[in-house]
């Protein structure tokens, strides 16, 4: 990708990031203390899309921070792709929460939000045009594939995203941190799974790269 298009991608995100901060078309819009538009590179070539913005996210205003976003940056690495060469975003750009009395806590977005939000992903998608779209958890899965998908039972199954781009999902990072013990080792080994899969798919679709670098063959720690 040439260094004007780079820089064409990267203003027309900054100005989308500003439309999305300005957004009050569902409640959260002014319950939140940031947006969360999304970041990485313009050109990427894997979009990574999870659920929706939670605490350290909202403060921070940016995606996949804290535990999640940790384990979300070794997986990445573990298929050869550091942070910043992916685009990470959510199906919603403010952190839904529920009243709980004494505080604020995280909740699934609901049926409105995600589609007052969708023309924000829709956007993204077309601006970046990425060879693959990861969607990591149900309700992220759902959103592209509808509400009988089984996040059990379909990940790591490849399925035709927005503009014919290949999809697949697996499990949240912060789903996998709830494990323990054996249940952790066993999700880890599916997701690790579906990572190879992606892996495999981007190489693909880059034949012109001879060998690349070695395949990992060890789960990510």
């Amino acid at each position: 990708m040439s260094e004007d298009e780079h820089a064409r991608r990267a203003r027309e995100i900054a100005r989308a990031t500003e439309v999305v901060a300005a957004c009050r078309k569902c409640e959260i819009g002014s319950t939140r203390t940031n947006s969360v538009y999304g970041e990485g590179d313009p050109c990427a070539e894997l979009m990574v899309v999870g659920e929706g913005p939670g605490e350290t996210e909202d403060k921070l205003g940016r995606p996949f921070v804290g535990r999640a976003g940790e384990l979300l940056d070794k997986m990445l690495l573990s298929i050869g792709l550091p942070r910043e060469s992916v685009f990470i975003c959510n199906t919603v750009k403010c952190r839904p929460t529920l009243d709980v009395g004494h505080r604020l806590a995280n909740r699934a977005p609901t049926p409105d939000e995600m589609r007052n939000c969708r023309p924000y992903l829709d956007e993204q998608i077309a601006l970046i045009r990425p060879r693959v779209i990861l969607a990591l958890g149900a309700p992220a899965a759902k959103s592209f594939m509808g509400e009988r998908f089984s996040i059990t039972k379909q990940r790591g199954q490849w399925f035709e995203g927005p503009l014919g781009i290949p999809l697949i999902a697996t499990f949240h990072p912060a789903y996998v941190l709830r494990q323990t013990g054996g249940a952790m080792t066993e999700v880890k080994k599916l997701v690790w799974n579906d990572l190879k899969q992606v892996r495999t798919r981007l190489h693909e679709a880059v034949v012109a790269t001879a060998d690349g670098a070695p395949a990992q063959s060890s789960l990510f720690d």
